[in-house]
């Protein structure tokens, strides 16, 4: 092993450190309140979808007496739309 070695991890690792607090102060995090506005967003981006689904089932439902036929498969359709969309919302914001 040479003796220059560790020398060059440990100026590799500070330079590294030095470029990520340059980028931190270019491009800061977002503050807590607007992650969880970020979170609320998505819940909201979610549960719509899933309870309008759900209301269109219930109502096929009850105009065709049919039980649960189409509630359950509009509830699984409305979580799947609404989590798809939270997703490339997601993608969208990095």
């Amino acid at each position: 092993m040479n003796g220059d070695e560790p020398r060059n991890h440990m100026a590799e690792a500070a330079r590294q450190a030095a470029r990520r607090a340059e980028q931190g102060r270019h491009d800061p995090e977002p503050s807590l309140g607007a992650r969880l506005g970020q979170i609320g967003v998505l819940g909201w981006m979610i549960v719509v979808p899933t309870l309008l689904a759900l209301l269109l089932g219930r109502w096929l439902d009850q105009r065709l007496a049919t039980g649960i036929f189409f509630s359950a498969p509009a509830l699984m359709i409305g979580a799947a739309l609404g989590l798809w969309m939270a997703w490339r919302w997601m993608h969208r914001q990095l």
